[in-house]
């Protein structure tokens, strides 16, 4: 049985107490919530190395994805593995595997059996690549589709994004309204010219029964994805992205009813005046379905800094509500990311987390920034790098730094904490 049917029938499983305990409150809590779907727990039981339980929605600390995988360009196992090594150091909690070249099969299952943490996919990548090397990307059929989304689940995928809300309607409002940049989302385009080409509608929304069918039978979570979301700032919130959103707030609703564990993906290109705004649509036309969002970027000229544009962006939304955060990196638009720009992808998407954590009033979000500044106080520079959010780039600091007294080269025995302090005692 799924955590859903489980949690509906009022069952605590034992993901459920691993999770209360990670998150200080009761299993009751995270029992009650799953039941009424505003928590998610990504948990494929074929997924033998998940050491990492990772329970995602209300009222629980914003957790950060990191995504790895290879393209048509450039394909190492070994690369890959060592991205998802590092981002698991950084302290991510999921990856996801967005290979789109070499042996994706080999690759997945190589990431799977080496991941501790929840690990997910985007099935339709494998399906319109292995369809477009026979046919063409209009010519896979809807069998091989759901094919590879079985497969996928066999091996042990905790979660998919299948991008059910591209429809003939909303590709139709997309077009009526006009965009600057049309379709970012590969998954969405891959869909739109499937459907244009085959005048068909979407076999992920036209057969969501049968994706239902197998995301129960192996507890995936699915991400509804936002295949229409804007890629620029000039088409957010427009009405083909609406009207997808529109479409998954009514797949949550069957998706639940069949016991099957389901979130929401967010836009990706937004101003910051629109961002609540979204926050808001989101979970009142989607039943409080935990939301996943990519950044959001709030501007398009951020070239070699996204990861930053991103957690300003990510703050603000998990200020707002957001529950999930995928993370950007600095070669985001430019290039496939390096084994550091995964590092640092993970830890400004953490702070970006994390400050939203505490602004929002989440319990014990605060605990460590208190105790890092009664480390500073006390001049304890081992504490406040034990303490950071990167200790490994803190203490490279401080070590790069010709240091004298227990200060710092800042400021030296001009220290503000360390004068103030003594003349507080006297």
């Amino acid at each position: 049985m799924t955590q859903l049917i489980n949690a509906s029938g009022g069952k605590i499983t034992k993901q459920m107490k691993i999770a209360a305990e990670q998150e200080r409150v009761t299993p009751e809590y995270i029992q009650k919530h799953i039941a009424d779907g505003t928590i998610v727990i990504p948990y494929n039981k074929k997924h033998l190395s998940l050491k990492s339980i990772c329970a995602i929605g209300k009222g629980l600390r914003i957790k950060v994805n990191a995504n790895i995988g290879t393209s048509s360009e450039h394909s190492s196992l070994r690369e890959e593995l060592k991205k998802l090594k590092t981002a698991v150091e950084a302290k991510t909690d999921t990856v996801m595997d967005l290979s789109t070249g070499g042996d994706i099969d080999k690759i997945r299952k190589a990431i799977i059996k080496n991941s501790p943490v929840p690990v997910g996919t985007v099935p339709i990548y494998q399906a319109a690549i292995e369809a477009a090397k026979k046919k063409g990307i209009v010519n896979m059929s809807e069998s091989q589709l759901f094919e590879v989304i079985e497969k996928q689940a066999e091996d042990g995928v905790d979660f998919m994004t299948v991008h059910c809300g591209v429809t003939m309607e909303s590709i139709r409002r997309l077009k009526e309204q006009g965009r600057i940049l049309d379709v970012v989302s590969r998954g969405g385009a891959f869909l739109v010219t499937w459907i244009l080409s085959n005048k068909k509608e979407n076999p992920l929304y036209d057969n969501f029964d049968r994706l239902l069918k197998i995301a129960r039978k192996y507890d995936v979570t699915l991400s509804l994805g936002d295949g229409l979301r804007p890629g620029c700032l000039a088409d957010a919130t427009d009405r083909g992205q609406i009207q997808e959103l529109l479409i998954l707030g009514e797949l949550v609703k069957r998706a639940r009813n069949e016991g099957v564990q389901v979130m929401i993906e967010g836009p990706g290109h937004m101003s910051i005046d629109q961002i609540e705004s979204n926050v808001i649509l989101e979970k009142k036309l989607c039943g409080n379905a935990p939301f996943y969002v990519l950044g959001p970027l709030v501007t398009d000229i951020a070239s070699g800094y996204d990861h930053i544009a991103g957690a300003i962006g990510g703050a603000i939304a998990g200020y707002c509500g957001a529950d999930y955060l995928c993370y950007l990196t600095p070669s985001e638009h430019l290039r496939l990311p390096t084994v550091e720009d995964v590092r640092e992808g993970v830890i400004i998407t953490r702070i970006a987390a994390h400050a939203a954590d505490i602004a929002s009033g989440k319990k014990h979000a605060m605990e460590k920034d208190i105790e890092m500044a009664k480390a500073r106080k006390k001049l304890d520079w081992e504490k406040q790098i034990s303490l950071s959010i990167d200790p490994e780039k803190a203490q490279r600091f401080r070590k790069e730094s010709k240091i004298s007294d227990g200060k710092c080269t800042m400021c030296g025995k001009y220290c503000a904490i360390d004068i103030v302090n003594k003349y507080l005692k006297k």
